[in-house]
């Protein structure tokens, strides 16, 4: 994929940013605020789609914001503004002020520990930025619509081939004299189609992202895969109400680390509203299991040197032999606890669950006859009880084949039941977001169907 030097996308300079979150910090003190801190940003990029070969939509966004949050001792305020000229900065002081002063105290509210704050900003690759014209955008999408439109004659319609580029800068400061920031980018590209057959007709699409274009799939590869996809899926049967082992698509499998990341986060163990409440130390994988955290992977979609407070972001082990290591925590959850902020606020950093050594072709003799989901539909997860039931679509596999597609069903388990009951991780890593694991096999589920 050709790429060229990009001109500075950004309207300020990076000491430009740094000087206005400086004011914004200088005029809450005084303002009379004891402790304060801002976020000054700006991004810019180009999205396009093309539908049928013809562009669709093009758009050019340019934006910016700063936002400042102070304390009035333990009483805190926040505003924002999009206008950075002195005065737009002094009345979004003056709100955050006014509100910190009516709201009630909270001993766990102010900024992080300063012991905690970050003190190396390391370079992690993150800034990729792509002065990719409208017609080359154009011509990228409809190489990868052709592509997927290509693969099949069944294949009748499409929702278009999407092309996004996207740049951003940042600076996060606050009155413990920490002051870092970053500029980040972010390429994708994507192509959704229909296919039709006997009356039935399905949706599927794939997509590519990466912070270089250069590191992006090509447009015939993403083509080719969304429309693979989608014809798979045609004259998809019900199934009949059973237990059986369940593959989770590494796509997917994904949301299944996101439900535990969620369940020992620190605002649901705080407000013990997780089924996974003082979990610190216990099994809850099997031994075989772990869960790696790295926010320093060059060019990593999730990789950052510190938090959205500035706490340094450091690598551990989430998980170790299926024994919870640690918690995802910001200052404010970790106080309510009685704990110290893990450099979560804002979330997590590249999560890595390594496989256990099959790849997906294995998996699926591991298990024989079983149900391969690759959609899950709703939002069916109590996290109180980690009771979970979701609609899906996916494929019957019998004999370690997949024999054929199934819709209208549902998976339905208990979150503990099905991390305990984890079999085995595929190598098909999916590495599209913060969350890196391959196809995981879960032993036994509940399958509703007719």
């Amino acid at each position: 994929m050709n790429t060229r030097s990009s001109s500075n996308p950004f309207s300020f300079s990076p000491e430009t940013l740094r000087d206005l979150a400086a004011r914004a910090l200088d005029l809450a003190r005084a303002g009379g605020a004891t402790a304060a801190e801002a976020e000054v940003s700006e991004g810019s990029g180009l999205s396009l789609s093309v539908r049928h070969g013809e562009i669709e939509t093009i758009e050019h966004n340019r934006d910016k914001g700063l936002g400042v949050t102070v304390y009035v001792g333990q009483r805190r305020g926040h505003a924002s503004t999009s206008d950075f000229s002195d005065d737009a900065l002094a009345r979004a002081v003056d709100k955050a002020i006014s509100i910190a002063r009516y709201t009630a105290e909270d001993d766990c509210a102010g900024l992080a520990d300063p012991e905690q704050l970050a003190r190396d900003l390391p370079d992690l690759d993150l800034y990729h930025p792509w002065s990719i014209e409208v017609d080359a955008a154009a011509e990228l999408a409809r190489a990868c619509e052709a592509a997927a439109l290509a693969v099949d004659p069944r294949i009748t319609n499409s929702e278009g081939g999407s092309l996004s580029s996207q740049s951003s800068q940042f600076v996060y400061a606050n009155s413990l004299g920490f002051s870092g920031g970053y500029p980040t980018s972010r390429q994708s590209l994507s192509c959704a189609v229909i296919a039709e057959d006997n009356d039935a007709m399905q949706r599927d699409y794939w997509y590519t992202t990466a912070r270089a274009a250069a590191d992006l799939d090509s447009p015939d590869r993403v083509g080719r895969r969304a429309g693979e996809r989608t014809v798979r899926r045609l004259n998809g049967r019900r199934l009949s109400t059973r237990q059986c082992p369940v593959l989770f698509e590494a796509p997917i499998a994904t949301g299944l680390i996101a439900s535990f990341v969620s369940a020992i986060s620190g605002g649901h163990l705080y407000r013990k509203s997780s089924f996974l409440l003082d979990s610190l130390g216990s099994q809850v994988f099997p031994g075989f299991f772990q869960l790696q955290e790295r926010p320093f992977l060059a060019r990593g979609l999730a990789s950052s040197p510190f938090d959205s407070e500035g706490v340094a972001t450091r690598e551990r082990d989430v998980v170790a032999d299926g024994v919870v290591q640690g918690y995802f925590l910001g200052s404010y959850s970790a106080r309510k606890l009685g704990m110290k902020s893990t450099g979560n606020a804002g979330g997590n950093h590249n999560l890595i669950v390594p496989s256990t050594g099959e790849d997906f072709p294995a998996l699926l003799k591991r298990m024989g006859s079983g149900l391969l989901v690759t959609e899950l539909l709703g939002h069916g997860l109590n996290m109180v009880t980690g009771d979970y039931s979701r609609g899906a679509a996916g494929f019957w596999v019998e004999n370690g084949e997949i024999a054929y597609p199934v819709e209208e069903i549902t998976v339905a388990g208990n979150l503990r039941d099905m991390f305990a009951g984890i079999v085995a991780i595929g190598d098909d890593v999916e590495t599209r977001g913060s969350r890196r694991v391959g196809s995981i096999l879960i032993e036994r589920m509940t399958v509703a169907g007719d």
